[in-house]
C-alpha cells in the first residue's frame, strides 16, 4: 500500500475517485497527460495494493476507491489519545491549503479549430475580452500575457502548461492588474473544446485558486465567454459591462 501511495500520479487518480467514485478507464485518462495504457498500469497497481476495486456494469469497467486500507493503518499507529490532536492538525492542513474551483460551460456554434483561433489570436481575442489581447507563441511551457492598450502594464501573466489544437489548453494564471489581486498568487485556466454536431461544447475551468478568492480573478468569466460566442456566431460584439468598462481602441 505504501509504495502503491508513493508515486503522485496514483495519488492523484485517488483524489478523482474521491471526487466521483465509480469512473472507467477512459474518464479517468481523459483527466490525465498520459495514455491509456499508463493510466491502467497505475489503476492495476492500486488494486494489487486494494486501494481500488472495481466492478462490472454491463461493457464498462468501473473503478472505487477503497479506504478501508488506510484505516487500517490509521487504526494501528494512531491512539485514541492522539487522534483528536491528529484530526485537528489534517483539518489544520486541509483549511490552509484547500482551493476552490470555478467551472463555465458554453456552447458556440462553430468548428474547434474556429474557436481554437479565437482563443489564441490577439486581435479576436481583444474583440470579446474588453479591448485585453493575448500574447505568446504558444509553444508548451512558453509564457504568455494579456495586456490593454489603455493599461500601464500587463493585466495577466502565465505560462502555457499544455497545448493541444484544437482541443485542450492549460495555462497558469497570475493577475497582476493590481497589488490585491497580484497577492492572490498563482492559478490555473484549462479550455476543454469538444466538438458535438454543428457546434462545441467549450468548458472553462479556473482552478488552484485559494478558498474565499477575490471574485475579480474569475468574476469576469460569464461575460467573456458570453462575448465570445457572439462573436463567433454573429461577427458582432456583445455589449456587457466589462466592455462598457473597458473596452476601447484595438
Amino acid at each position: 500500500m505504501f509504495k502503491a501511495l508513493a508515486d503522485p500520479t496514483r495519488r492523484e487518480l485517488l483524489d478523482e475517485l474521491f471526487r466521483h467514485d465509480g469512473q472507467t478507464l477512459g474518464a479517468l485518462a481523459g483527466r490525465f497527460t498520459m495514455t491509456r495504457v499508463a493510466v491502467a498500469k497505475h489503476l492495476r497497481l492500486l488494486e494489487d495494493a486494494g486501494l481500488v476495486v472495481s466492478r462490472r456494469r454491463g461493457r464498462e469497467k468501473l473503478h472505487y476507491l477503497n479506504p478501508v486500507p488506510i484505516r487500517l493503518v490509521h487504526d494501528r499507529w494512531v491512539s485514541k489519545y492522539a487522534e483528536a490532536w491528529a484530526a485537528g492538525l489534517a483539518d489544520l492542513k486541509h483549511d490552509l491549503e484547500a482551493s476552490m474551483e470555478k467551472v463555465f460551460e458554453i456552447y458556440i456554434r462553430t468548428t474547434p479549430e474556429r474557436l481554437w483561433q479565437a482563443i489564441t489570436d490577439p486581435g479576436l481575442r481583444a474583440r470579446y475580452q474588453f479591448g485585453a489581447r493575448i500574447e505568446s507563441d504558444w509553444a508548451a511551457g512558453s509564457s504568455y500575457r494579456v495586456a490593454h492598450p489603455g493599461a500601464p502594464g500587463p493585466l495577466i501573466e502565465g505560462e502555457n502548461l499544455e497545448i493541444d489544437p484544437p482541443r485542450r489548453l492549460v495555462q497558469s494564471f497570475r493577475a497582476v492588474w493590481d497589488d490585491s489581486v497580484a497577492a492572490e498568487g498563482t492559478s490555473r485556466v484549462t479550455w476543454d473544446i469538444e466538438p458535438t454536431g454543428d457546434s462545441c461544447r467549450l468548458t472553462v475551468t479556473h482552478d488552484q485558486l485559494r478558498q474565499g478568492a477575490d471574485e475579480h480573478l474569475y468574476g469576469g468569466w460569464p461575460m467573456i465567454l458570453s462575448g465570445l460566442k457572439t462573436w463567433l456566431e454573429t461577427g458582432k460584439e456583445l455589449t456587457t459591462p466589462g466592455s462598457l468598462m473597458y473596452g476601447g481602441p484595438r
